[in-house]
């Protein structure tokens, strides 16, 4: 049995506290990614609540932002299962990059819902979709930080492959160098709804939800958990093509991912 527990985000005050697409799309309108304030991993906040945005996507002309379901959870970080664990509603505010969003769908909310039985799909789907108002929409790019891309939506990375991340836990005192992340997959779910991934700097609290990229630049994942066991420190990561469909026939139909308008570089970090 795997052990594991939410990646929680971090309390919006705590610092405070403690120490006093295939083609870029650029003509789309989007703004330069460089002076662009709304982007995949950007930080949001939820409830109090500190987590990183993953990617940016589309549905029936309104421009979502992407987050953790467990962002606007309400319960304990053990409390992994989202047909039983309680969320903040649809409708609660969302803060990113000083505008205030919407949260517009739940993965957890979706499936409590429909009733949703499937233990895999219930332990793994952690999608939830901020809408944007249109101030903030002008300032978007949907380029991730550091590796570019999304260049579309790729499938589970088998074991052994390299994976490409970007979080901005608020933990990190806004040590921007720290916050892009190369790793590795070690496991993946036996239904393909969760992949057990090794990352250089591991993932902390607060950058719950960021994105993962694959080596061609296809977003594929979305962070959700960090195990116990049997693969200790190892983070969980989401399917993201198996949670944007669950989100396409639970009420967000032709939910498409946004790619980016620089092109995917695997190779930053070195």
């Amino acid at each position: 049995m795997r052990l594991r527990h939410l990646l929680a985000p971090v309390a919006a005050g705590a610092l405070a506290v403690a120490f006093s697409a295939s083609v870029p799309a650029q003509a789309a309108g989007w703004a330069p990614a460089a002076t662009a304030t709304v982007h995949p991993g950007v930080q949001t906040v939820t409830g109090g609540a500190q987590c990183t945005a993953n990617f940016v996507f589309q549905a029936n002309g309104v421009t979502y932002l992407g987050q953790a379901a467990h962002c606007s959870g309400t319960g304990a970080a053990t409390d992994t299962n989202g047909c039983t664990s309680q969320s903040l509603p649809l409708g609660t505010p969302v803060t990113v990059a000083g505008y205030t969003g919407t949260l517009a769908y739940n993965s957890w909310l979706a499936m409590q819902s429909a009733h949703e039985s499937d233990a895999e799909t219930c332990a793994y789907n952690d999608l939830a979709l901020i809408q944007l108002p249109a101030a903030a929409v002008a300032n978007t790019n949907p380029s991730v930080p550091t590796f570019g891309g999304p260049t579309g939506v790729g499938g589970p990375v088998a074991s052994g492959g390299n994976v490409y991340s970007y979080g901005n836990s608020s933990l990190r005192l806004g040590l921007s160098p720290l916050s892009p992340k190369r790793g590795v997959v070690v496991d993946n779910s036996p239904g393909g709804w969760s992949s057990d991934v090794y990352t250089v700097t591991p993932g902390i609290p607060g950058d719950s939800g960021s994105g993962f990229l694959d080596d061609s630049g296809k977003a594929v994942g979305v962070l959700s958990t960090v195990a116990i066991a049997p693969l200790p420190a190892s983070n969980g990561v989401g399917t993201l093509a198996k949670e944007i469909a669950y989100a396409q026939s639970h009420g967000v139909s032709g939910l498409t991912l946004v790619n980016g308008t620089e092109p995917f570089n695997a190779s930053a970090l070195l």
